[in-house]
């Protein structure tokens, strides 16, 4: 079974919530939907479901439109669990969860598969909250009774809309194991809207991002969640790294850069000398860029989390000639050079150095870092901004010791 967005768009009330928003999920595959709020994550869920329906587009589930099929019809193809949990009568649980059968109960005839109600309970854990009352449990169960009916209705595809909300951390991973479960059953599709991106994308095969009604990227969550992508959907500013327990994306918030340094800065690393620079000129709103370093390093990692462009070589190697090439490419496109005084040799390399613009040197060490202004750590942001617009190159003498010309 497989969900087919094409081109949907949608109004309410006049004003366009959603823009050509396509999207496609196949049997066995769990999609996130993320995206700031008021994104249109709800809507375009809606609009999946057949509640709303597209002014242009199409939603399609096995090349059937959703729009056109008979209630009870798209109600045996598409089950939805809202992210309201509330209930306005006192029905038991078991009661809850036959509402799911709806679909599949002839008008004047009995249920054709009188055991679904008990298996679906039994999948979503609340078998033993059968006869309370649902207005008797906590949020995290009722969010599991919700999901129960809609397994009930053996639907092949599954809309869950923020599974996750208001929910402690104990109950979000145990719902999302158990929607990450019921997509591994390979015979259901299954699209969440979730609103914590570090749960998205552990769980989540692809993410679909979206923002002001449009799709802004998709794809595997690593490709989407890039600190310039979740800064143009969420206007925040993010470090994204790699969870070590997991191998999965993790998104850290940052605050705003606290400055505006308008200068385009190549940092020469090596032996993880480079990471504080790099942080600092995060901060001042620097474009940045860094190398040679070793891949996997704290350099490394470092440039990654901030989505800083890296020339990078293999660890206990020298750079070769085309990654020399590629970071002097770098160092010529760049205002200015930043050499921290600990960095490596050959983070150091005279090549680049003979063709750098302006050099600051941060710290008091002396690991052939050469000329140029030599600053701490804390004042490296004003020295950059301080350049004269024709600053001194790097100059190497005959004797390999650099020197300011």
């Amino acid at each position: 079974m497989t969900l087919d967005v094409r081109d949907v768009d949608v109004e309410l009330g006049g004003t366009q919530i959603l823009e050509a928003v396509s999207a496609d999920v196949g049997d066995g595959r769990l999609v996130g939907v993320v995206g700031p709020n008021g994104a249109g994550k709800s809507t375009l869920l809606r609009a999946m479901n057949g509640v709303v329906e597209p002014v242009s587009g199409t939603v399609l589930v096995d090349e059937e439109a959703v729009h056109e099929l008979p209630s009870k019809a798209a109600s045996r193809r598409i089950a939805s669990v809202p992210q309201d949990t509330s209930l306005g009568f006192d029905f038991t649980v078991r009661e809850t969860v036959e509402m799911g059968r709806h679909a599949h109960v002839p008008r004047f005839g009995t249920d054709p598969d009188p055991e679904a109600v008990e298996r679906a309970m039994e999948r979503a854990e609340v078998a033993q909250f059968a006869d309370r009352e649902v207005t008797s449990l906590s949020g995290g169960e009722k969010q599991r009774v919700l999901l129960a009916r809609a397994l009930a209705q053996q639907a092949p595809v599954l809309l869950l809309d923020e599974p996750t909300a208001s929910l402690d951390v104990n109950h979000q991973v145990r719902t999302l194991e158990l929607v990450r479960g019921l997509a591994d059953d390979a015979d259901r599709a299954v699209v969440a809207a979730i609103h914590d991106l570090d749960l998205a994308a552990r769980y989540c095969d692809e993410l679909v991002l979206v923002a002001d009604g449009r799709v802004l990227d998709s794809g595997l969550p690593a490709d989407v969640l890039t600190p310039a992508q979740v800064r143009k959907a969420f206007d925040a500013r993010v470090a994204v790294g790699t969870d070590p327990a997991t191998g999965d994306p993790t998104v850290t918030p940052l605050p705003d850069a606290d400055g505006d340094l308008d200068e385009r800065v190549h940092v020469l690393g090596g032996g993880d000398a480079a990471a504080p620079v790099l942080r600092v000129l995060a901060d001042a709103g620097a474009t940045v860029t860094v190398g040679p370093v070793s891949e996997g390093s704290l350099d490394h990692e470092t440039a990654t989390r901030f989505g800083f462009d890296a020339v990078t070589v293999p660890p206990f190697s020298s750079p070769d000639d085309a990654a020399v090439a590629r970071a002097s490419d770098l160092v010529a496109a760049a205002d200015a050079v930043v050499v921290p005084s600990d960095a490596a040799s050959w983070g150091a390399n005279d090549a680049l150095r003979d063709i750098a613009t302006a050099a600051v040197v941060v710290g008091d060490g002396d690991r052939r870092t050469g000329g140029g202004a030599r600053v701490e750590l804390g004042g490296l942001v004003d020295a950059l901004a301080a350049l004269d617009a024709e600053p001194e190159p790097f100059a190497v003498t005959d004797g390999g010791d650099a020197t300011a010309e």
